[in-house]
């Protein structure tokens, strides 16, 4: 089976100061994966060198099977970005209209939205529970249905895999709960394959087995 992301002996430092040695592991197809560690150890750093927005020192990435400096479609990745919540809770739009900002890839510039795109919307705030909410303003919402909204505009695309970097930062224990359980039924459910980096130990542990 051919992996979906593949590290290989991975080195990174900022100067002189090293911040990972040798980080070497796979996920396959259906995988769910947690980098789990403390604030400041190099987990978001991670991420960027995965997307491509910073070089390795050393070693080797591959997605879908490819060499990170070959790869381009990454319409097969979907990232939920640290604190993206605070981008919303002032935004003057509804939930259905924060959740389409991701199609642009498929939209572009001043195009209108299509049946088969409000479709797409619908199905991925389904997905998170959220569709009854498609009509209200995002910043009514808790910020557990915040974030909820946030990961379906990651699922409109339907990629293949999602990446999370913290996703219950800035949220209460029940809501956290509520989303690692959710994140939890997409892998298992919809085969997603999920790598998510936290430092939530206690709120995240049962959900990863």
């Amino acid at each position: 089976m051919q992996s979906i992301l593949q590290l290989e002996n991975v080195s990174f430092s900022y100067g002189r100061a090293p911040v990972f040695t040798r980080v070497g592991f796979s996920l396959y197809p259906g995988d769910f994966a947690a980098v789990i560690g403390s604030n400041g150890t190099g987990k978001s750093t991670l991420i960027k060198l995965i997307l491509g927005l910073l070089p390795p020192a050393t070693g080797r990435i591959t997605l879908f099977g490819s060499p990170l400096s070959a790869f381009s479609d990454y319409g097969q990745i979907g990232y939920l970005a640290q604190g993206q919540i605070r981008t919303v809770q002032s935004f003057p739009a509804t939930v259905a209209e924060v959740v389409q900002t991701g199609l642009y890839p498929q939209l572009g510039l001043l195009r209108f939205a299509k049946r088969t795109h409000r479709e797409q919307v619908s199905q991925a705030l389904e997905l998170v529970g959220m569709r009854q909410a498609a009509g209200r303003l995002v910043g009514q919402l808790s910020g557990g249905q915040q974030q909820r909204v946030m990961l379906a505009r990651v699922l409109v695309n339907r990629p293949q895999l999602m990446i999370l970097d913290e996703p219950a930062t800035g949220i209460d224990d029940q809501s956290a709960a509520s989303l690692y359980a959710l994140l939890h039924d997409l892998n298992r459910s919809h085969n997603l394959t999920i790598l998510m980096v936290t430092h939530d130990v206690v709120r995240s542990e049962p959900f990863l087995n």
